[in-house]
């Protein structure tokens, strides 16, 4: 098929949260915008999955305001947040929840008509809003979609995979990618580009996120030249599903319910336990995270787990009506799969649930190399080494809006000779990846090669971890390397299929040696990193700067933080 050759002014990459209110404030500002994804536009990525709560200091539960936010969110960053990011997004994050609230996303309501909201861990306010029954993400992203899609000045395109960011003279023009469908190239020059691509947990073997999370954005803009940082920052979700096998639920939806209705956490023994480890009264649920999966994981590693490696999590107490009517549909959906939570417990643990580390931007969302920009979870400041629970999509609304704002009023002449000039070259190095050489049948499995580098990052930087551990990670991922080059696959014109997983296989690749380097580097437990040969957070705050080299290879360097920001 003939390439596709596309100007515009913005160019949005990621159709997530951040994506879509990214276009849309650039579209406001009178910018002509081309939003691309790699899935279908507003139905890949994290937001779609999201089921909880968005933390906004509206103060109408309690007294609140931005400035207790900011405080909550920086004592929760383990002292990794960046006060800059935090204060634009805590600022904003009243303006676009009304904002999404316009578009059609119905924010529970108390019975007198104000916005319902919760309590969270880490959270001193309860200040956060929700869509019920656990519909959350489904309906911002469904009211996002619905904001953008009638706008003349922004084009769509749907499972387009971008390959890379052109740089000219130190600027980004525009990108390069291609249709998975019908296997057709495609160059868009743009006065800006903002990556808004989500995270990276799907190189983690347990995990909460889309399977399309593969860290595409951080090699998309460290390729570019931008600057990531601290990379070793994965959160662990800690009571995710575990035990017995469900269909049709969220690993993660229990935690809502364990906060509405005083669910019990015990260990094999059937003790409770967080009371040892944060001083937590039963029913009661004030550890954050990062704490709450260690703990799980002291008493699994102390031979005090459940049969298949976690905790169980315990109804039995409350009364039958209160269940169906906390759990409302979901409920049945237990029931018709043996699980019955008036008679029976579940199993949970800890699963790789979002990315704390990122691409390191200003309050703008400007990353160092001009014309390029990033939002969402993509990006790093927001939560350091521990994000509290509601921050996800707060981050999302308002750095998207941020970044196509900015995009909008700072785009420059486009460079469209620049883009057409890069795209032979792109294309050449596409077809040498996919095609290393002739063969009539692939020579690998690709779902098998992404499952071993899954296996090996939950055993050597999931949740625990020690430097004889990751050594033997890095030394397993490169040699993957080499496995992953010798993979050439059957030639196709009609439907790009196992290019596309072929460069989410090669992204996964590059983010999981950035963790492990990073995690090697970090010498301490500070939050969601857990060193168990360095049980110790360090007095001096750290953070690590990811630079791409020359030669694709990562460079690790410490950055020293002021203490007690």
């Amino acid at each position: 098929m003939e390439p596709l050759h596309l100007q515009t002014d913005v160019l949005v990459v990621g159709s997530g949260a951040a994506g879509l209110m990214a276009a849309r404030a650039a579209a406001d500002e009178g910018a002509r915008v081309i939003l691309t994804d790699k899935s279908l536009i507003s139905r890949g990525g994290a937001t779609i999955l999201a089921q909880m709560t968005v933390a906004v200091a509206l103060g109408e539960a309690e007294e609140d305001n931005t400035q207790i936010h900011f405080e909550d969110t920086m004592k929760g960053s383990r002292g990794l947040a960046d006060p800059n990011i935090v204060r634009a997004v805590v600022k904003r994050g009243p303006e676009v929840i009304l904002e999404a609230e316009g578009y059609g996303v119905k924010w529970a309501r108390t019975p007198d008509g104000k916005r319902s909201q919760a309590f969270a861990p880490g959270h001193s306010k309860a200040r956060c809003v929700y869509v019920d029954i656990l519909n959350t993400g489904g309906a911002t992203a469904a009211g996002l979609k619905k904001a953008i899609w009638k706008d003349e000045n922004i084009q769509r395109l749907k499972n387009v995979m971008i390959t890379k960011v052109v740089v000219e003279n130190g600027r980004a023009v525009g990108a390069i990618g291609f249709e998975m469908e019908a296997y057709r190239p495609i160059s868009i020059a743009a006065s800006s580009v903002i990556l808004a691509t989500g995270g990276l947990t799907e190189v983690y073997a347990r995990n909460s996120a889309s399977a399309n999370m593969t860290g595409d954005g951080f090699v998309l803009a460290a390729e570019a030249g931008a600057e990531v940082r601290d990379m070793e920052m994965v959160q662990f979700f800690p009571i995710a599903h575990l035990f017995p096998p469900l269909v049709g639920i969220d690993p993660i939806m229990w935690d809502p319910f364990r906060y509405k209705l005083g669910g019990r956490l015990l260990n094999g023994k059937m003790e409770e336990f967080m009371d040892k480890y944060n001083g937590e009264v039963a029913g009661k649920y004030t550890a954050a995270r990062d704490q709450t999966t260690l703990a799980i994981f002291r008493e699994v590693e102390a031979g005090r787990g459940t049969p298949h490696g976690g905790a169980y999590l315990d109804f039995t107490m409350v009364p039958e009506d209160k269940l169906k009517e906390a759990f409302g549909p979901v409920i049945e959906i237990l029931r018709n799969q043996g699980v019955d939570l008036t008679k029976d417990m579940v199993e949970v643990a800890p699963m790789a649930h979002f990315m704390l580390g990122g691409v390191r931007v200003d309050e703008a969302m400007r990353t160092r190399v001009p014309g390029l920009l990033a939002s969402g979870e993509l990006i790093y400041g927001m939560h350091g080494a521990n994000r509290l629970s509601g921050n996800a999509i707060t981050e999302a609304l308002v750095t998207g809006r941020i970044a196509g704002e900015t995009a909008a009023r700072e785009k420059s002449k486009r460079n469209d000779a620049a883009v057409r000039q890069a795209f032979d070259r792109e294309m050449e190095r596409l077809t040498q990846f996919w095609h290393p050489v002739s063969v009539d049948r692939d020579t690998a499995s690709l779902q098998t090669f992404k499952r071993k580098l899954q296996q090996i990052m939950w055993k050597g930087a999931g949740p625990l971890r020690t430097e004889s551990g990751l050594k033997e990670a890095l030394t397993d991922l490169r040699a993957l390397r080499g496995e992953l080059a010798d993979i050439s696959l059957k030639k196709q014109d009609k439907f790009a299929l196992s290019l596309f997983e072929k460069l989410e296989a090669a992204n996964m690749l590059k983010v999981s040696e950035a963790i492990v380097l990073g995690a090697l580097e970090r010498k301490e437990t500070r939050g969601a990193h857990v060193r168990l040969d360095y049980d110790d957070t360090l007095t001096q705050p750290s953070s690590y700067s990811y630079e791409l080299n020359e030669a694709g290879e990562w460079v690790v360097s410490e950055v020293q933080l002021p203490v007690g920001v």
